[in-house]
């Protein structure tokens, strides 16, 4: 054994000299690399040198026009992109900019035909109807699904399925006049990780999101955000929705937000970092919450505290419920149509092109 051991270290120590040697000699021949990708380097290197002996565990170089444009295997998250180009990376094009600036876009983001807040609904509010418009036509979620199907990976379906399952619009997140828009989107960002799809935004400047675009991670794609001009309208809406109305604040007639029934349809309000909620969003609100705090400072970044308030409005509603997502399976199939829809560019297209396919089909003869 003893022998065993040192011949195989032996071995190594030859091995380690060859590789030196050939080291020394060849990598000056090599092309240029980048210093960044070591494994290229060495992968180039091994096949520039057959004579180490190592052919049949030979490690495939791949060529790029720029290195540091290579893409990380543990970055690419999901491949399903190739409906559409990659995205623009030109900071002057934000999508939570356009959002937070031109109401507009909110209505070009969300795909699904919306229901009016004067329909019948049931007792717990859900925005969407079971339609898409195609064209002169109307898809529902069912047809959506298909035609999409194709084009979407698996474990991207599968993410799409975990995420529905774990969403709500029983609870809301309303942000009234944020001026520090790295707060904005890191409670974007929350929101979306805890599985709350609707988020309101009122009286915000977008002029400052830019240079905090990168804190939300991208989650505006995938979450409800709608814009008000004004606390009143907002509010009176979410009322006709069947929200109550509770306003984070430091006051006598403050509930404890530990006390709180989080399976009742609410939408928690924070304000202004520096100011608060305003007089008028107290006065216009159901009820007044706040966080116990223990210190010496008397109040949470605003950010933190949106995290905190729906941190535990999870754990709440799971200890009540069972669990926090509580949509049904029809409602659950149109926010994955909805999902779908939104994935890619090229999503509205290819539902398009499934509305005039099945339109052209001759129907079946009684």
């Amino acid at each position: 054994m003893a022998a065993c051991n040192t011949l195989v270290r032996t071995s190594l120590s030859s091995l380690e000299r060859k590789l030196r040697t050939f080291s020394s000699c060849s990598l000056r021949n090599l092309p240029s690399i980048s210093t960044h990708s070591s494994t290229l380097r060495f992968a180039s290197f091994l096949s520039a040198n057959p004579g180490l002996g190592l052919d049949s565990y030979r490690v495939r170089s791949r060529l790029y026009s720029r290195v540091e444009g290579a893409i990380s295997l543990q970055t690419t998250d999901f491949l399903d992109e190739t409906l559409e180009p990659p995205e623009d990376d030109d900071p002057s094009k934000d999508t939570v900019e356009q959002l937070l600036s031109n109401t507009d876009d909110v209505a070009r983001l969300m795909k699904m035909e919306r229901r009016s807040e004067f329909d019948d609904r049931p007792t717990r509010w859900f925005p969407y109807l079971d339609k898409l418009k195609a064209g002169g036509a109307y898809l529902s979620s069912g047809e959506v699904l298909e035609a999409m199907d194709p084009y979407i990976l698996e474990v991207r379906k599968e993410k799409f399925r975990n995420v529905v399952k774990n969403r709500t619009y029983s609870v809301c997140l309303v942000v009234e006049g944020l001026c520090d828009f790295g707060n904005v989107s890191a409670t974007f960002r929350s929101a979306d990780a805890l599985g709350f799809q609707s988020v309101h935004v009122i009286s915000c400047d977008s002029k400052r999101y830019r240079d905090n675009r990168h804190v939300s991670m991208g989650a505006e794609k995938w979450l409800d955000i709608e814009i008000w001009n004004s606390t009143q309208e907002c509010f009176k809406v979410l009322k006709l929705r069947g929200y109550r109305i509770a306003t984070t604040h430091v006051g006598m007639d403050a509930v404890s937000v530990y006390d709180m029934d989080w399976s009742c349809p609410t939408a928690i309000v924070v304000g202004n970092e520096n100011r608060g909620i305003s007089d008028e969003a107290l006065e216009l609100s159901d009820l007044h919450c706040s966080i116990p705090m223990k210190g010496m400072v008397d109040s949470f970044n605003v950010s933190v505290a949106a995290g905190i308030l729906m941190h535990h409005a999870v754990c709440d509603r799971t200890s009540r419920l069972g669990c926090h997502g509580d949509m049904t399976l029809e409602e659950s199939q149109i926010l994955l149509a909805e999902f779908s829809l939104r994935h890619s560019k090229s999503a509205i297209s290819i539902a398009h092109e499934y509305a005039k396919r099945k339109a052209a089909k001759p129907m079946p003869k009684l």
